[in-house]
This record gives C-alpha cells, sequence and structure tokens, in this order.
C-alpha cells in the first residue's frame, strides 16, 4: 500500500471511531495508529508513568482526543531488550481491573496486550476487542482456541528468545508467521481476523529491525494487514544516540517509511505527533 493511497483519508477527521471495530477502520484505507498504554512499572519506554489507573485513564482519554484508532493495553511488561520479569495472572489481572473497563467506556477499540488466554478471555468479557499477543499464539496453548471462539481479531506478533545476528531475519519472520498462520487455521481463527506484526526489537539486533521494515513489503505475500511498532525502540538510539522518549523524530520517520512500506496499523507512544505526522503527509501527497 503506497504512502500516495494509504495516507490520503489521514486529514479527514473520522466520522465514526468504530465504524465496525478494526475491519470497519482498516476499510477506512489509511494507516491507523494504535496508542500504547503500559499499566506496568517496568516498561523500557516510559518507566511505570502510568502504573497508577488514575493517571493511566487520563492517559488514554487523552490519545483518544489526539486521534488513536485503537488502544493497546499491557500489564506484564514485555521489554524487547531483555530484563523482562514475568508476572503472575494474578497480578496482571490487578493492574487491570482499574483500568481497561473504564478505557473501554471511552469508545475506542480496546487491544489487549497479553501471552495469557486467561488474562485475554477477562479482558474481552470487559469489552475489549482485539487481542495482541507478541508470541504469535506459540506461547499460551490456550490462546488460539481462545481468539477463535470470541471470533475477534489477533495481532500475531513474531519473537525470538535471543537475537542472532547471523541469520537471515526476514526468513526467520516468514517462517514464525507460517507456524502462527497454521496453529490459527487449525484452531479455526478466521484469516480475515488476523494482522501480522514482523516484532520491531523483539529477538532482533538493531540493524535486524531496520531490515524489517526497508523490507516491509516482502510480508504481504501473506496477504494480511501488516502492523509495525517501532516507537522508541533501540533501532533508533543506534543511528542517533537518544533515550526513549527522545526518539520521537526516529519513531516517526521509521512508521512514515513502514506505512509506504505496506503497513496497515503503527503502534505509538507519541499519538499526537503520529496523528499529525500522517495528516501532513496525506496533505502533500493530495496537493500533487
Amino acid at each position: 500500500m503506497a504512502l500516495a493511497n494509504t495516507v490520503e483519508n489521514a486529514a479527514k477527521p473520522k466520522q465514526n471511531p468504530r465504524p465496525g471495530g478494526l475491519a470497519g477502520l482498516l476499510a477506512l484505507d489509511r494507516p491507523l495508529v494504535m496508542g500504547v498504554l503500559n499499566v506496568t512499572p517496568d516498561s523500557f519506554s516510559d518507566g511505570g508513568k502510568f502504573i497508577d489507573p488514575t493517571a493511566a485513564i487520563i492517559h488514554a482519554g487523552a490519545m483518544a482526543e489526539q486521534g488513536a484508532d485503537i488502544l493497546d493495553i499491557g500489564a506484564e511488561s514485555t521489554r524487547p531488550y531483555g530484563g523482562m520479569q514475568p508476572v503472575s495472572v494474578d497480578e496482571e489481572l490487578s493492574r487491570l481491573k482499574s483500568v481497561l473497563p473504564a478505557v473501554v467506556k471511552l469508545g475506542v477499540p480496546v487491544s489487549i496486550d497479553t501471552i495469557k488466554a486467561p488474562i485475554a478471555a477477562w479482558a474481552l468479557d470487559q469489552g475489549a476487542s482485539i487481542v495482541n499477543d507478541v508470541w504469535g499464539l506459540q506461547r499460551d496453548p490456550e490462546m488460539a482456541a481462545l481468539v477463535a471462539k470470541r471470533s475477534v481479531p489477533v495481532i500475531v506478533m513474531h519473537n525470538r528468545d535471543e537475537a542472532d545476528a547471523g541469520i537471515d531475519i526476514v526468513a526467520d519472520v516468514m517462517a514464525f508467521f507460517e507456524r502462527s498462520l497454521d496453529i490459527a487455521k487449525r484452531a479455526g481463527i478466521a484469516r480475515d481476523k488476523i494482522v501480522l506484526d514482523p516484532g520491531i526489537g523483539f529477538g532482533k539486533t538493531p540493524e535486524q529491525s531496520l531490515t524489517c521494515i526497508a523490507r516491509l513489503a516482502e510480508f504481504k505475500r501473506f496477504g494480511l494487514p501488516l502492523l509495525i511498532g517501532a516507537s522508541r525502540k533501540r533501532f533508533i538510539n543506534t543511528v542517533t544516540p537518544s533515550a526513549p522518549d527522545q526518539r520521537i523524530g526516529g519513531s516517526i520517520s521509521a512508521h512514515l517509511l513502514a506505512v509506504k512500506n505496506g503497513a496497515a496499523i503503527v503502534r505509538a507512544h507519541d499519538v499526537a505527533e503520529t496523528v499529525q505526522a500522517f495528516r501532513v503527509a496525506a496533505a502533500i501527497e493530495a496537493a500533487r
């Protein structure tokens, strides 16, 4: 999906914040912005800034006002660069209980970022409408069956336990997606419910993350929507040294190029800036 085609409509205000869920949003033919809400004490990007439920709900409301199409809530830090501290189902649930139901009431589609089927089930019961699995249905054996039973969209992300600079990362992502799609098919997940995410920063060297964005169009062979989450990731720091909260420019640059290379959704911490960038790009393209 070329940048000229996918961002042209981004300059137009949304007429309906929930036009038929994710399928309806994708039909708008413009890049969608997924706002990140980490209700964890150890996120690499915001360091527990929104662990307080009130702060989290206020921030979610702000992202909705700024134009987020989807709000992605996670209560277990995935820490793509190592040091992830797994939490129990009870702890993850306790972090979500005071936040997720209130965020659902904002009227923006909510995605639950979890690798645990019981957490996903609870979130869907509360009104979440998308499951975002950073292990692509390959970690919790119950996840695929849950997604199939609930008939909800699922984001299938590539991941590795460790980065390996010696591998062909595009081939590795392709093989991972093939395995995930086979799991999904056997579970009965409709193919049109699946979004693919190459997992920028997860089990990859910075150079491999750059490669995945540069060669993103190759993943279009699956015929499924693509999501890129380059926001504040470490590969930006290798190009221009910067702390996570100083990587807005690099994040936007990566997301604009990702859209040009085929991304339908970008996952961003800095929603207002990302929405503005897409709208300005659309206005420039429309002026040709």
